[in-house]
Formats: C-alpha cells, structure tokens, sequence
C-alpha cells in the first residue's frame, strides 16, 4: 500500500512539477493540496476522508480561539483548544490503540471482546500531532490563525512529509504558505536532497534490512552472540537510514516547492550521551514533546522530582506514540530511565571521560534500544537480548559468512552516518575550486548513479519496507 503510494509519486510527480511553475502562484497551494489529496487516496482511500474531517475540526477551533483571545474570553478559548485536543487524542486513540487496549482488557479478565481489526491511517500519528500543535500555537498567540482552509489543509496534507515526517510545526512554515519564493538554486538544492535521501533508503537502508531479516528469523536459542549483535548492528543502520533517508527526500521535495523545513537528523550516531542522541534523532519528535509536554509540565523549573516526573512522562508518552504493544512502553521506559540517570547520576562521571568512549558507550545503548524497539513481542524482544549476551555461544561459520557477505556494506555505512562523507565534499570542492566543471561533472554523475541504481533496485526488488511509516 505505502510503496504503492510512493510509486503513484514517482509517476506523477513531474507533472505536479509543470503545473506548479507555469500556473500563476495563485494556483500554486491548490496544486498541492489536491495532489496531495490524490496520493494519500491512493494508499488510503477511505481515510483520507478522516484526515479532511481533521483539517476542518481543526482550521474551525484555531479561528474560534483566535477570536475569542481577541475578545479577551480567554477561558472559552481554553475550553475550544481543549475540545480540539480531546477530538485529536481520540481520533489518534482509536485507530492506533482500540485493539491494544481491547486484547490487554481481555488477556487480563478473560474475555473475549471482539477486536476492531481496523487498518491503521498512514501517517495519522504525523498529521494528528501538527494539527495538535496548529491549536496549541494559536491559544498560546505563538500564531495567527489561518484565515484560508486552502492554505491550512496544504500545511496538513503536504504530501513530501505527510506519511512518515518530519513534524512540521505550523509556527515555522506559516509565512512560506502565504508567500515563498522559488528559485532554481532551492530546486537544485531539493533535487540533491532527495537523492541523497533516496539513496540511502533504497541503497542502504535495503540492503542491510536484509541481514536483520535474516538473522531475526534464525532460532534464537542457538544464535551466537556475535551473530545477534551483528543483527542489532544491521537494524540500527536499517532504521537510521531508512528513516533519515525519506525525512531527507522530505525536506527535498519541499525544497523544490519552496518550502524549508527544518532538520530531522544531525548525525545521531556520533552523540556522546543518550541526552545528545536525541538532540539529534528524530528532532521533530524530541522538540514536539519537549514544547508541548514537558514544558508545559514545568520542564526543570519545580525542582529535582517534578523533572524526573515530567521525563519520566515524556518518556512512556514518546513510547506509546510510536505504537500500540508493549514493546514500545518498555523502550519509552527505558529511556525514560537512562536519560534520568545519564542526568542525575552519571553526567559527572561520563564528563571525564574521553569521546570516543563516550560514543561507545551511547551506541551500546542505543543498539540495545533498537532490539526493544525491533520486536512487537517484547518477550521475543528480551529472548534475543539473551542471545547477544552468550546464551547460545560466541560464534559459528555462519556468522563468518555473514561478516564477509556484509563487510563492504558495514563500512559504508558507517561511514555514511557520519559527517566524513561532508567533510570529503567540501574538501574536495576546495581542493577543485580552480576547475570547478570537474566538481560539477562529478557530482552529477554521482547522483544519476544513485537514481539509476535506486530506479533499477526499486523495479528488480520485493524487498522494500519502510519502518517508520507504520507510526
């Protein structure tokens, strides 16, 4: 559904291009819209009728909340943002969590209520949160109300980040919907973006979703523990770059309409602490909590046990949000638990000691994060955590297979989760700044061989999964 969704883009996407440039800039939020409408329909057909009910909910409470802080009713206003948190909550609610709570009520007392079995909407857990912060912003006077349905129901539906992200806060895009400018440099720069984001999903991403499959699917009891460390390992980079690569064919694409949105990604895997990794991991995540919940629960400011309550609570919200098992409440848990510790406990200690140890110490925590995350049985979740640490030996032949299948790749990647490959391009653009075409030639022709290689793997492969948007 969602790849057929993606395709549905691909096909159409230089048309949308055409009319949008050679219609008057009028015409260019209607453009938008509507197509964004027709690919969401195409994967969700049905929901998108659910995700026009969320525009219109919202757009009508954000007016009203706007008029009456004008006229200094700010309790009616309060009572208004409320209603629109509470529908948006429930909406999310429902189609996310209906089941989950429906089979725990029933593993717990025995019964056998019957399951909705509805599909999850693509991307619900996106748009349902920058609708909530649309109406919070407002209240807060933080922004205008939108005046123009067109306009705020372009800002929800963007099909570049609809289906798996960024958050996009209408506060930082509100201007662009009125009045943004186009040029060939922002194209340009959209154009590399996405390739580079393509790339690394389709390239990347893939491949070495390939190895976690893989090793996932051998019998746990006997997995040695350099075998299920190398699976982690492969699931860490398959989440990085799967999800930063479409998060960078977002930002791409809006490039190319004129939009900027903000960064989602700062190199996660090259954090010193737990607390930087998720400065730098899915920010727009971090910065919605940290705005919207923790803030407003008193952050910092009410002293030591009222923090430790409010992360404590960012933390199990930030789990159940990205899905409805309890493997995901006990990796919000988790941590939950280590940012607290890494904040009261170890800052000191981890101080002192030099980066790369530091850098060693957060991946190993964060690749026994990913395993929480990886499997919805969290029972099967804490089974493979016992492979990694000896339960079923050290090693075998086919984890010696599996490191000569997959050592080229490995180094890639991690290379390709740091700013090495950056620092090469400026390096190398100063380095030929005196024969500036061969930098130009060059740079070409490494994007039409990732788009080549992305077309041909995209057409020839099954294999083709895409993490995040399931959240």
């Amino acid at each position: 559904m969602v790849f057929s969704s993606l395709l549905f883009m691909f096909r159409f996407l230089p048309l949308v291009f055409i009319l949008y440039y050679v219609l008057p800039a009028k015409c260019r939020n209607i453009i938008l819209f509507l197509f964004s409408l027709f690919f969401y329909a195409w994967g969700e057909p049905v929901y998108v009728f659910l995700m026009l009910c969320s525009i219109t909910v919202d757009y009508k409470i954000g007016k009203i909340i706007n008029k009456m802080l004008q006229n200094g009713r700010r309790r009616a206003a309060r009572n208004f943002l409320l209603v629109s948190v509470i529908y948006n909550l429930s909406v999310l609610g429902f189609f996310k969590y209906a089941d989950f709570l429906i089979g725990t009520v029933n593993h717990i007392f025995g019964l056998s209520i019957p399951l909705t079995n509805l599909p999850l909407p693509i991307g619900i857990s996106f748009f349902t949160f920058q609708t909530m912060s649309y109406t919070i912003d407002v209240y807060r006077q933080v922004t205008q109300a939108q005046t123009s349905w067109l306009d705020y129901g372009t800002y929800v539906s963007m099909f570049p980040q609809l289906i798996a992200g960024p958050i996009v806060q209408y506060k930082t895009i509100a201007r662009q919907l009125r009045e943004r400018t186009e040029t060939s440099d922002d194209f340009v720069e959209g154009i590399h973006r996405f390739l580079v984001g393509l790339g690394k999903k389709v390239l990347l991403a893939n491949n070495i979703g390939v190895l976690w499959d893989t090793i996932s699917a051998m019998p746990v009891q006997n997995l040695p523990a350099a075998t299920a460390w190398l699976g982690a390992i492969a699931y860490t980079f398959q989440i990085y770059f799967d999800f930063s690569g479409y998060s960078d064919m977002a930002i791409g694409l809006g490039r190319m309409f004129g939009f900027r949105f903000l960064e989602n990604f700062q190199y996660p895997y090259t954090a010193k602490s737990i607390t930087e990794f998720w400065r730098r991991w899915h920010i727009s995540l971090s910065s919605w909590f940290r705005e919207y919940v923790y803030i407003p629960l008193g952050g910092n400011r009410r002293g030591t046990a009222r923090q430790i309550r409010n992360i404590a609570v960012v933390w199990i919200l930030t789990g159940i949000w990205h899905g409805a098992s309890w493997n995901f409440v006990a990796w919000g848990v988790y941590y939950g638990v280590l940012l607290i510790l890494e904040k009261f406990v170890l800052r000191g200690f981890l101080e002192k000691l030099p980066r790369p140890l530091r850098v060693c110490y957060t991946l190993f925590f964060v690749v026994m994060g990913w395993v929480l995350f990886a499997f919805d049985d969290l029972g099967a979740g804490i089974t493979y955590f016992t492979a990694m640490f000896g339960a079923g030996g050290f090693a075998d032949q086919t984890t010696i297979y599996l490191l000569y299948n997959y050592a080229v790749l490995l180094a890639v990647l991690i290379f390709g989760s740091t700013q090495l490959p950056k620092k090469a391009a400026v390096w190398g653009m100063e380095k030929l700044r005196a024969q500036s075409w061969i930098f130009l030639f060059l740079r070409l022709a490494f994007y039409a061989l990732v788009f080549l290689l992305s077309v041909a793997y995209l057409v020839d492969a099954s294999y083709n999964p895409f993490l995040y948007f399931r959240f």
